[in-house]
């Protein structure tokens, strides 16, 4: 059974592969000139100053998190079919996948607001089932639509950004001296200080991502996951996000970043891997040179596409067209 799958997933990437290439030709050469004033150009001055020095825990097993023949079925409809994946230390990914091919579901399972089926999942080196996932999600920064919906209208920022070192939401008590100051560093390493004492429920889409970006950030996580981040940005808000990646990504011993997105644009350079999902599977993962090809975006997304590199930065071609 396994072999018959394995011939037909062939087939499948082969046929692909023959369709990028009478779309779209064969894939360019990319510029190493281009590269490097591209990649030169994501480096904010000083962008090892814009942010506090960074411990974390540091302890544990040298994978972040592993996961071993996942599945998550619900109603029937089966989510997650055997998702084998390992982040090491070290390593940033991005997931990229069209809707519904399970990449939310996959950062759910992980963070325990979602009961696998079956399979092995460990956690800064502490494995689901014996743990207290409560206490470990401390030690994960999760940026997601789902925290944005919660947040109270009339909590100023910077008590929401200190929520974030006790992963609670609508914080009460009165925060420290401490970490009060801590809350408005990170904002100001985001350039947001302006926005330490004006409440939720009148900031902008931009705004209110830069402050949860501030919020994960408070507990100096081990992790660091952002589910679609620059969903509802506009352009010039997302390049400016993307720049802060670029340099959170680059600084000696900062949290491992997952970046789930759609988009190839969003992938900086930072970011070292890439898993590609479609249908609750895998089709690729592994460093993004690798995974990040026109046969294998092809396969995931279900259309020939053809994938270009420019300066750092990727585009994705659909029927000569760049998207």
């Amino acid at each position: 059974m396994k072999k018959r799958q394995s011939s037909k997933k062939a087939e499948a990437l082969a046929s692909a592969s023959r369709a990028t290439a009478r779309v779209n030709g064969p894939e360019p050469t990319p510029d190493p000139s281009r590269e490097g004033m591209r990649q030169a150009a994501l480096r904010p001055p000083a962008a090892r100053d814009r942010f506090p020095s960074w411990e974390g825990s540091g302890v544990g097993s040298p994978a972040l998190l592993q996961v071993a023949g996942l599945v998550v079925n619900r109603g029937g409809t089966a989510i997650l079919k055997g998702i084998d994946w390992t982040v090491r230390r070290g390593e940033h990914w991005a997931i990229l996948g069209p809707n519904g091919s399970g990449k939310t579901s996959l950062l759910s399972a992980l963070t325990g607001y979602l009961m696998p089926t079956a399979g092995e999942m460990t956690l800064l080196g502490q494995r689901y089932g014996e743990s207290d996932w409560r206490e470990l999600r401390k030690r994960v920064g999760l940026v997601s639509s789902s925290i944005r919906q919660r947040m109270v209208d009339e909590e100023p920022a910077v008590e929401t950004v200190v929520s974030g070192k006790y992963a609670m939401i609508d914080f009460w008590g009165s925060p420290k001296p401490a970490e009060l100051r801590a809350a408005r560093k990170l904002l100001g390493g985001l350039d947001c200080s302006y926005l330490a004492d004006r409440p939720w429920g009148v900031l902008s889409q931009g705004e209110r991502q830069r402050v949860l970006i501030a919020r994960a950030l408070m507990a100096k996580p081990d992790l660091l996951i952002l589910d679609e981040p620059c969903a509802g940005l506009d352009p010039v808000a997302r390049e400016r996000f993307l720049l802060w990646l670029q340099a959170l990504g680059q600084g000696n011993g900062r949290p491992g970043l997952v970046l789930v997105t759609h988009h190839v644009e969003e992938i900086v350079p930072a970011l070292t891997h890439a898993l590609l999902l479609r249908g609750g599977e895998i089709v690729a993962a592994g460093p993004v040179a690798e995974a990040l090809t026109s046969d294998q975006l092809s396969l995931t997304f279900d259309a020939a596409v053809r994938l270009t590199r420019r300066g750092g930065r990727y585009a994705l071609g659909f029927g000569g067209e760049f998207v």
